[in-house]
């Protein structure tokens, strides 16, 4: 997907303050660390990561203190591409989660390393 010079201007600001993990290292998270999968219903309807937890971009920041109210939980967050992933992850830092990540790659780097599948 081609993706406009102003979102990739934001993504890019974004990812100057947050971290990304590979798909290897979310692969071996620890159980206590959670996957978020922020993508469209539609998107995680037709398939996503394994164990993941569905807090689509449109309401994570409504929704994650009640989902995950220890804003020190290791959170890795996934969409696409790891776009929207990212400027996910810039939102929950601005909201006091200290232990957030965006996985590079997205769900397409996860189903390219054969990650686990659920439908």
């Amino acid at each position: 997907m081609k993706h406009s010079e102003g979102f990739l201007n934001i993504v890019n600001d974004a990812k100057s303050r947050i971290r990304e993990v590979t798909v290897a290292e979310t692969q071996a998270r620890n159980a206590d660390a959670k996957l978020i999968d922020v993508r469209e219903d539609n998107e995680w309807e037709a398939g996503h990561a394994a164990g993941a937890i569905h807090l689509g971009k449109g309401i994570i920041e409504r929704d994650i203190e009640t989902t995950v109210p220890d804003k020190a939980t290791k959170l890795i967050l996934y969409c696409g591409g790891g776009y929207r992933s990212a400027l996910a992850t810039d939102a929950l830092q601005k909201m006091g989660y200290t232990n957030v990540f965006s996985m590079a790659g997205g769900w397409k780097a996860w189903k390219e390393a054969g990650g686990e599948i659920e439908t």
